[in-house]
């Protein structure tokens, strides 16, 4: 994986971005052209879970789009699962992911164990096997996948895309070990006398309670766990009046499914044959923010009631604004800065829960320091209340001899490596460095990768070097840009919400090609010839948004004085071309960086 970026590859703010260094700009640019294959190949290049982030990335991309400042950012996550459902291996053309992922061509000597086969676990097996390793995968449950399919509900990513997507990776030639769970199956002794290197996957599979009267009574569920065993298919009962304690992503997950529970149960999820299924290989196979996910899940299961508190107003709840809204539309009440103080039960199950006013959530740091009001109490009535209060990992099943542990309770581990204290052990993903993201996990499997191979001299990843390629034509812009808004991502409507249905439904063509014009393309850079430029200005003066000047040198670097700078907003530029044009020495020029993440 390649670690550093060029000036030009950090010029790119959706790709920069990525923590997989994804060059969403090149393959939105390419869906735009109508080259759809491109698209795919460098949406592929650097992610082996392509076709799942297409439907639930958190999309840091769009966070940092530049078209986000002039009115809504690209929705480069729905694009990207467009062009997967054309060319990854959940479409007929399976097999075009070869063309940038292939087989080893020679095997090395050295075996890798993988522990977990979760997002960082698979994405490390996927680039060491690449590289010609053995790689065995220890999997504590019967099926791969880890939190994409313990953690995110099947409403919101299709079981049999789960198994399509992690079949590519095994048909490259990994070894599996279902229910085989550290600890107790395999121990991390064992795994050292059996290879050469380790890397700890585990997750952190295990909810945080609340220490306040009544958090052992029937009816308080954590909603990692509660997520877990709906989607292994076993019956949780819920009541009609859910509370969801939390304001991330979690709690919505969990929210939604509870909403869903009697589909769940009748139609046995975690058994069905669309689903990962370890025991045949023809069947085999986002922290991550936790909280909000779990309200939306909640109002289909025969839960009536569903509402969701959090310490956080509206404006700082950590889930994502499509989550909250998602939510909403589905019924879930919010109720804001409150905390619960106690949970009323009567004869040992849960009848309430009684909330306290919060004043403050975080201190003048922005740490999480919450205060409250001891006089504002407000009770809630409930049958069921779910805690999406965040998630721990099982740090027993290291054993006494394990790596060390980080103040956090998670894996130490050297943050662009992912070594641990252990010679021959890494770690990454929810173990390393706490619940984050889907993509969080993917990259840190990679870099590990990276890391394990160079430990064995292995040489770094192959990829074209970078250079400037100027362009003779390019793309551009309509004169009414600005006035294109955003195209919705599809979903279907609220009322037909029911059962296990995928609720987003993707783009067509015709919506694609259009949200993809929207582009301003930020990886063409405008290029100046310092040998040609006489400093005449007139680039800065057809420039339609002012965003080229000329300074005195000095004023950019003051040991030089005497000499003329100038200057190009980056951040502002649409690349409309006008200064190119204008220009009568040809000093300036387009040109697009073939650096990190384009195909060969």
């Amino acid at each position: 994986m390649i670690e550093g970026l060029s000036f030009f590859d950090e010029n790119i703010p959706c790709l920069a971005a990525c923590p997989v260094h994804t060059n969403a700009g090149m393959y939105v640019a390419a869906i735009a052209d109508g080259d759809d294959e491109t698209a795919y190949l460098s949406a592929r290049l650097p992610n082996p879970f392509a076709s799942v982030c297409g439907r639930v990335c958190a999309a840091p991309c769009e966070d940092a789009c530049r078209r986000g400042q002039i009115d809504q950012p690209i929705a480069i996550r729905a694009l990207k699962r467009f062009v997967t459902e054309k060319y990854g291996p959940e479409s007929e053309n399976g097999k075009k992911w070869l063309e940038v992922a292939a087989p080893p061509a020679e095997d090395k000597p050295q075996s890798v164990g993988i522990v977990g086969g979760g997002p960082a676990g698979m994405s490390a097996a996927h680039d060491l096997r690449r590289c010609g390793y053995q790689v065995t995968v220890y999997e504590a449950t019967d099926k791969l996948g880890g939190a994409m399919w313990l953690g995110i509900p099947e409403y919101r990513l299709d079981r049999d895309l789960i198994r399509k997507e992690i079949n590519s990776i095994l048909d490259l030639g990994i070894e599996v070990h279902y229910d085989t769970r550290l600890g107790s199956e395999v121990t991390l002794d064992d795994l050292r006398e059996r290879h050469d290197a380790v890397f700890l996957g585990i997750g952190a599979t295990l909810g945080r309670g609340l220490d306040i009267e009544g958090h052992d009574a029937d009816g308080v569920f954590k909603a990692i766990e509660f997520l877990i065993n709906m989607n292994r298919g076993f019956d949780v009962n819920i009541g009609e009046r859910v509370v969801v304690i939390g304001g991330g992503d979690v709690a919505m997950d969990a929210a939604r499914t509870a909403l869903r529970a009697a589909e769940y149960a009748r139609t046995g999820v975690g058994t069905r044959p669309t689903e990962p299924d370890s025991k045949d290989q023809e069947a085999d196979s986002d922290t991550m923010t936790l909280t909000i996910d779990a309200a939306r899940s909640a109002a289909r299961a025969g839960a009536r009631d569903v509402t969701v508190i959090s310490l956080e107003s509206a404006e700082e709840l950590p889930a994502h604004h499509f989550e909250v809204e998602e939510a909403k539309k589905e019924g879930i009440t919010f109720v804001h800065r409150r905390g619960p103080a106690r949970i009323i039960t009567a004869d040992g199950s849960v009848k309430g829960v009684e909330t306290i006013g919060v004043l403050s959530v975080f201190d003048e740091d922005r740490r999480f320091a919450p205060k409250f009001d001891e006089s504002d109490r407000e009770v809630f009535d409930t049958d069921t209340v779910i805690l999406a209060i965040g998630q721990a990992i099982d740090l027993d099943s290291l054993g006494s001899a394990g790596p060390e542990i980080s103040p956090r309770r998670t894996i130490q581990v050297d943050p662009e490596t992912g070594r641990t204290s252990i010679d021959g052990i890494w770690s990454g993903g929810d173990a390393a460095k706490g619940p984050r993201t889907l993509i969080d996990a993917i990259a840190d499997g990679r870099k590990a990768a990276a890391s394990i191979n160079a430990h064995f001299g292995g040489a770094p990843e192959q990829e074209q070097p970078g250079k400037i390629v100027k362009l003779e034509q390019f793309h551009r812009l309509d004169d009414i840009y600005d006035r294109i808004g955003r195209v919705d991502v599809p979903t279907i409507p609220t009322k037909r919400r029911i059962g296990l249905t995928v609720v987003e439904t993707g783009f067509t063509e015709e919506m694609a090609r259009c949200e993809a014009q929207r582009c301003l393309r930020c990886f063409a850079n405008i290029l100046l010839d310092t040998e040609r430029c006489v400093l005449c200005a007139l680039c800065a003066e057809v420039c339609p948004f002012d965003l080229i000047t000329l300074v005195p040198s000095e004023q950019v670097e003051p040991d030089r004085t005497g000499g003329t700078a100038l200057l190009l907003d980056e951040n502002k530029c649409i690349r409309c071309a006008l200064c190119i044009e204008r220009c009568p020495v040809d000093a300036l020029s387009m040109g697009v960086w073939t650096g990190v993440g384009v195909p060969a």
